[in-house]
């Protein structure tokens, strides 16, 4: 009996020994797995705060480049990106240029961004004659430029000439007959420029009612409609297209 009872002692001990071992254990393991989730949530915030950000196009003003249901990467570094909370912005590394797509703060409601083409910067005299554009005088070759109504009918639109102010642009959408853009609210300020598309990561092809969709259930009829065709309504060419 004495020695069971010592076996039992023994064992006894062992097990408590054990147990208090595995307390320091499971709290390295649980510090471990959160110094790992906030290095994550840190990368993402920095990534999303100064380079880069994804975001969904949902209506087709830019078609003929970039598609409804577009899934794009936008470079902010070069803009001077945002500090949140606090409002303030790094140095801009580049500005605007004719050309260039970019994405921007809506004048009228800076809570909501626009992705458009600058066609005029600060300084120069826009106009539009017979659906051709002229910039200071000189017409604007555009070949990524659609114009859907013309099958249906002959009108052409003209825009009077219009000296941009400086540090303004003068924007329009590629889907020049069905885009909301400097033509009817303005310029745009260039120091609401955030962004420019670098690439399409992803791209499934749906209406732009079903991408502006406010309704929380119909969103998540959306998204279920979107796993069960994924393969089928995907556009697998455009991945991967540089803008």
């Amino acid at each position: 009996m004495a020695a069971g009872a010592v076996l039992f002692a023994s064992s006894g001990a062992a097990s408590l020994a054990e147990a208090r071992a595995l307390v320091p254990f499971r709290r390295r393991r649980w510090y471990r797995a959160a110094r790992w989730l906030a290095t994550v949530l840190l990368a993402v915030f920095f990534v999303r705060t100064f380079l880069g950000e994804a975001s969904v196009v949902p209506t087709g003003s830019m078609e003929g480049t970039i598609l409804t249901g577009d899934h794009i990467f936008l470079n902010k570094a070069l803009y001077g990106p945002e500090l949140p909370l606090v409002g303030w912005r790094l140095p801009r590394l580049r500005t605007p240029r004719r050309g260039d797509i970019v994405a921007f703060r809506y004048p009228r409601d800076p809570r909501i961004t626009f992705l458009k083409r600058v066609v005029a910067i600060g300084g120069d005299t826009v106009e539009i004659r017979d659906d051709a554009l002229y910039v200071n005088g000189a017409p604007v070759p555009e070949p990524y430029v659609q114009h859907r109504l013309h099958a249906r009918t002959a009108r052409r639109e003209n825009y009077p000439a219009q000296k941009i102010a400086p540090g303004s642009l003068f924007v329009l959408g590629d889907n020049r007959d069905d885009s909301a853009d400097s033509r009817y609210w303005g310029t745009v300020p260039a120091a609401n420029v955030v962004g420019e598309p670098i690439l399409v990561y992803f791209s499934y092809d749906a209406p732009a009612r079903d991408w502006l969709e406010d309704n929380g259930t119909r969103k998540l009829e959306f998204y279920g409609s979107m796993a069960a065709h994924l393969f089928s309504r995907t556009r697998w060419q455009r991945i991967g297209t540089l803008l």
